[in-house]
């Protein structure tokens, strides 16, 4: 078999693009595990939780205003209501919502039969080949959405790629927002940590897109977590109050390592999970029916010796199968964690871990999958080459979801059996010849070819590939237009907030 040449394998690293399809269209059946029978006794689980233990909603007074205006039970902080109620509230939220993007061709639709892939979220450290590891900072930032941006198999630009830590905690968020919206243009999310910090995302979502498009569109979404168990407090609150008074969306995931944030059981953690955000989606729904939610899903194992939290285990693979249906019952979109490991770096430890996550988040019907790319160490790191390897397999799971099996004349290639007889081979045939170019998924950072090229080209493994390939890229990126006049209205908004911000270090 003739060898590829060195500048052909050299342009397949350097390939970058943009996706037409900025999401998956889901033609794949969803996977579901659990019969009626079992889904009833998991809801009457759910269902007593609301009922009988109640959620704290706590430090937010307005909240709990909010809830004794609509006839909740109210015990200190402690909300308990009647399930069925809850679960009438929860459907107001849209089963199916579009978070528009600054380019309208990279809007994404979320909820039904979509799936959104969103790099890893909420890393303090990055790491590659060449830098090692070390703390985050803003280039890196800039660099991470520089090529969640240019990455096909990346549909949203996700929000804390990494964390600035050369920038002041009370202002970081102000840089972030702004290289979302400048050096991208696909969609993401804004900052939640504060409530002010909330009001700014959505001020400088206005900015970008205007008051009227804001007022009927979903432009930006917040991503919260409860404080499991069974506890929500004002930054999720808060959050909610900011985002969806103002029609934009939220995504709620409780966090559990079962066994410390819920029980060492995997039913009984799956539950709480859907008790925990049942509860804040129909909060959500008293601020502003018809918000935009998103039910997050979060849950690990752990090891009881050591505490340490385990991903791509078998117990948070089944809890990603049974929240999507539980979801799909309650009628709400659904979030999934993606290519998750415990791993320090790209080895096969990560390798392993990453894809049982995210193979089955991707047959769960997660419609939002958070750190599809990326995480290592926990979720303590972003790993440059791993963002790259993670979302090079992204493509495969695009074409088993989106394409399915192709039934149609030209699969079942029926002229190709006229032109090559008994012991022959199809590689000259005219079936060949017209789809070779699509017929198959090509992994670019997979080598498939003989030993003898691959020492030729320097016995390089899947790392260096990866090196290779986004150090490429970015000398390859050219920003995205964006009107002077939208630029210079968000560096007004930020140089007016910076001046009325103190630093602040935590």
């Amino acid at each position: 078999m003739a060898r590829r040449s060195r500048a052909s394998r050299d342009r397949k690293i350097a390939a970058v693009g943009i996706p037409a399809s900025p999401h998956i269209r889901r033609c794949l059946p969803f996977y579901d595990i659990l019969d009626d029978e079992q889904l009833v006794k998991l809801e009457a689980q759910v269902n007593w939780l609301i009922e009988e233990v109640g959620v704290a909603f706590r430090d937010d007074p307005e909240a709990l205003k909010i809830w004794k205006q609509a006839g909740a039970k109210i015990d200190g902080d402690i909300i308990r209501a009647p399930a069925d109620w809850v679960r009438n509230l929860c459907r107001q939220a849209p089963r199916e919502f579009t978070q528009l993007a600054r380019n309208p061709e990279r809007s994404v639709k979320i909820g039904g039969s979509n799936q959104v892939f969103a790099p890893i979220y909420g890393a303090p450290f990055v790491r590659d080949l060449k830098g090692g590891r070390r703390y985050g900072d803003m280039q890196s930032f800039e660099n991470l959405v520089k090529l969640t941006y240019m990455h096909p198999n990346l549909h949203h630009g996700g929000f804390v790629t990494c964390e600035p830590c050369d920038v002041p905690v009370s202002k970081r968020h102000l840089d972030m927002l702004y290289a979302h919206m400048t050096l991208s243009d696909k969609p993401h999310l804004g900052a939640i940590t504060e409530k002010s910090r909330a009001q700014d995302s959505v001020d400088m979502a206005e900015i970008v897109f205007g008051k009227e498009v804001m007022e009927n569109n979903c432009v930006i979404l917040g991503n919260v977590n409860t404080n499991s168990p069974m506890l929500v407090d004002k930054v999720v609150t808060e959050a909610i109050q900011v985002y969806c008074a103002r029609g934009q969306g939220i995504i709620v995931a409780p966090f559990i390592l079962s066994g410390a944030m819920g029980p060492a059981s995997t039913t009984a953690s799956v539950t709480q999970a859907m008790a925990e955000a049942l509860m804040v989606c129909a909060f959500s729904q008293l601020v502003k029916p018809g918000a935009p939610f998103i039910l997050g899903n979060f849950l690990s194992s752990m090891s009881l010796k050591s505490g340490a939290p385990t991903f791509g285990m078998p117990e948070p693979v089944l809890s990603n199968y049974v929240i999507g249906q539980l979801a799909r019952r309650a009628g709400l979109p659904l979030r999934c964690g993606g290519s998750l490991t415990a791993a320090k770096i790209e080895d096969a430890q990560a390798a392993y871990e990453s894809a049982d996550s995210m193979h089955s988040t991707m047959l769960a019907g997660a419609n939002y999958v958070l750190h599809a790319a990326g995480w290592l160490e926990g979720g303590l790191c972003t790993g440059f080459e791993k963002l790259i390897m993670d979302a090079d397999r992204l493509g495969s799971y695009q074409k088993i979801l989106g394409q399915g099996l192709d039934v149609s004349d030209e699969a079942f290639a029926r002229d190709a059996y006229g032109e090559v007889d008994p012991g022959g081979h199809f590689l000259g045939s005219g079936h060949t010849m017209r789809n070779y170019q699509t017929a198959f998924y090509e992994a670019t950072l997979s080598d498939s070819e003989n030993v003898e090229s691959w020492e030729e080209r320097g016995s390089t493994d899947m790392r260096m590939r990866a090196f290779e390939k986004w150090t490429t890229m970015l000398t390859e990126y050219q920003p995205p237009k964006m009107e002077e006049s939208v630029r210079d209205a968000l560096q007004d908004f930020i140089a007016r907030r910076k001046e009325e911000l103190p630093d602040a270090w935590y």
